[in-house]
């Protein structure tokens, strides 16, 4: 789930000027870049739906996303089930309640990580990264782009990116895995560059549980 969110970081939410005009592929992610490089940090809700994959399974899950570039992150999941995903910009920690357990791992340098941790890292480009193309939005008054990788990723084949037509904020994110497995985030209640703590990227390792780290428990 974090490489999702990974993508997600360096994809979002800066203000530009109104784009009335339909534009081409292209220009859409020229100007998605051109926000992304505006950003410092943001906050939304989400609701996350999954469905397909091998088990063609389907689940809906909502939370409170925060990220501060470079590299900090917090996904708190609230509905059905709690969970946090938290990178302070050196260790990633995954944490689920109901498996008394907290995964740490390194962040990955950059000639190891994927096109999506380049993103959180607050390195990636669009225009560089991806090939555009036009896409149907997964929301209803929105624009769209399908960003695929120019260097195969493991994770994923493609995104598509849902955008106000007039603002270019992102209001919608659909990958497609390697699985067949559609995952899609939409954001509601978006707030851009408020100076977040780095306190809100701390995470306190909860008594009892037991800590995986690289792989091997402590």
């Amino acid at each position: 789930m974090v490489r999702v969110f990974a993508l997600v970081v360096g994809l979002c939410f800066a203000v530009l000027p109104s784009v009335q005009e339909a534009q081409s592929p292209d220009a859409l992610a020229r100007s998605l870049q051109k926000r992304y490089q505006g950003i410092r940090d943001f906050s939304a809700n989400f609701v996350q739906t999954y469905r397909g994959g091998v088990l063609r399974t389907q689940n809906r899950e909502e939370g409170k996303v925060s990220v501060q570039k470079p590299g900090r992150m917090r996904w708190t999941y609230v509905k059905p089930e709690k969970k946090e995903f938290v990178s302070d910009g050196v260790k990633v920690y995954s944490y689920i309640p109901l498996d008394q357990q907290v995964i740490v791992s390194a962040v990955p340098p950059d000639n190891e990580a994927t096109t999506p941790a380049l993103f959180l890292a607050g390195k990636g480009d669009i225009v560089r990264d991806f090939t555009s193309a036009a896409a149907e939005p997964s929301v209803p008054g929105t624009v769209a782009v399908k960003l695929t990788p120019r260097r195969s990723d493991p994770e994923f084949e493609f995104l598509i990116v849902s955008v106000n037509p007039k603002t270019l904020q992102i209001l919608a994110l659909s990958t497609l895995d390697r699985q067949g497995g559609q995952s899609t985030l939409i954001f509601t209640n978006l707030k851009e560059n408020t100076g977040i703590s780095d306190k809100e990227f701390d995470f306190r390792i909860p008594r009892g549980v037991d800590v995986i780290t690289n792989g091997q428990p402590n």
